[in-house]
């Protein structure tokens, strides 16, 4: 990679602080999120465990005597190091001996089995999970409305989204995959569709060296991609799939389920768990999320033109497209995404807590026209909210797929997705 051609992000930050306090730094994320140009940008020398030329001397060397592989300036980037799981243990006992920070850097496109190192690694390696781009790094954002700037308490908001149903409609199916940025329409969608593909065929067998059916792997996909943004249970998963006239075991769930999530292709959403003035039954079922949209779309097979013919799968992409741009300036801010529902029926699509106590509430609203309903929501969840055990919420955010950002008389804010950033 050339170091000039490298299009910024927004975790080179975090990077760079967790190089300055640890000795090692753990990069992990699905692949083609762009972990390898992110740790190549700030490493000062290479090792490619995948390299066809060199990876089965590399190989060799890491049974014998794995320090060998660790020498080099520093910080010293191991790419795809669970190729020879031995080396965590080896940069874990070299940090130590060391006792310098920023000495290494580790990328992973797939969380190893738990047995195969001897330590975990605590305090001496920094994790940071990397996911595919946001619309602002991708340069559809303007980023006129910053995250950390309504954390703040700067909700004094007046500004536009140039980011039309139609662009969007596009950024849903063409991914936040940072090969795909800049490419033809043609030619990114079809590298969508091929990620998905070799996901079903071969990332998700590799994973924990178990054969798996690609046809029912496939299946398995659409029926998520079908429930995409929604609490649906396993139990729905299965009998969408049946519907198709094959069946799957709950064992095959768990394990396609596990796998999934071990190669970061799947992300659920967990349930937020407030402190409430009144006892009410919270629900605690995650949303089902991908780690980018783009794989909803593509093993549904549909394109830009397809999903703007069906509106309320488009708002269920939609919502999946913001918690991916979210759960990125959320992380930069040191803070994680959740969603909210009661018993009651009252929900939030996310909820963005701090690790400092501070939170917002957001809900996603494609059109202008469910702005009212959205807005009532959230005060509803506000007025709920035990504020002698939590704090007041920073924001109440309605995020839409319109033109104008702005705060409402009620002291709601409207959001286009086209003006975020972290």
């Amino acid at each position: 990679m050339n170091k000039q051609s490298y299009i910024e992000r927004i975790c080179d930050a975090e990077l760079q602080h967790a190089l300055a306090t640890m000795g090692a730094v753990l990069i992990e994320g699905a692949k083609w999120c762009g972990k390898t140009s992110t740790a190549i940008n700030a490493a000062a020398s290479t090792l490619f465990m995948q390299d066809p030329d060199n990876a089965r001397s590399y190989q060799d060397m890491a049974d014998t005597k794995p320090s060998l592989l660790l020498k080099g300036e520093i910080p010293r980037l191991i790419d795809e190091w669970q190729m020879a799981s031995v080396l965590w243990d080896a940069v874990r006992f070299e940090v130590d001996k060391r006792n310098q920070p920023g000495q290494f850097i580790l990328t992973g496109s797939a969380v190893p089995a738990d047995n195969v190192t001897a330590h975990t690694g605590t305090g001496r390696f920094a994790r940071i999970l990397m996911r595919p781009m946001s619309l602002y790094e991708s340069g559809e954002s303007n980023g006129s409305v910053s995250l950390s700037d309504l954390f703040s308490g700067k909700h004094d908001i007046e500004e536009i989204s140039h980011l039309s149903i139609e662009q969007i409609a596009f950024a849903m199916c063409r991914g936040g995959f940072p090969a795909t940025i800049g490419k033809s329409e043609k030619v990114s969608l079809q590298m969508s569709i091929d990620y998905v593909e070799a996901v079903i065929n071969h990332d998700i067998s590799q994973v924990d060296g178990v054969e798996k059916n690609p046809n029912r792997v496939r299946l398995f996909l659409r029926s998520l991609a079908r429930n995409i943004a929604t609490t649906a249970t396993a139990q729905t998963i299965l009998k969408d799939i049946e519907s198709t006239e094959i069946t799957i075991s709950d064992k095959t769930f768990a394990a396609y389920n596990n796998a999934l999530r071990r190669i970061f292709v799947l992300e659920p959403m967990s349930a937020w768990s407030p402190s409430l003035r009144s006892k009410t039954a919270i629900r605690t079922s995650p949303k089902l999320h991908f780690a980018d949209p783009s794989i909803a779309t593509s093993v549904m097979r549909v394109n830009p033109a397809g999903i703007l013919q069906d509106f309320e799968y488009f708002g269920f992409l939609f919502e999946a497209l913001c918690a991916r741009d979210v759960r990125v300036y959320a992380q930069h801010n040191d803070g994680d995404v959740f969603h909210y529902r009661d018993k009651s029926g009252l929900e939030a699509d996310m909820i963005v807590a701090l690790r400092d106590g501070r939170w917002g509430a957001i809900e996603v609203k494609l059109g202008n026209k469910q702005i009212e309903e959205a807005a009532h929501n959230l005060r509803e969840l506000k007025n709920k909210i035990n504020t002698e055990k939590m704090r007041e919420p920073s924001f109440l955010m309605v995020l839409t797929g319109g033109q104008y950002a702005y705060m409402r008389k009620d002291g709601v804010l409207v959001v286009p997705i086209g003006c975020l950033k972290q």
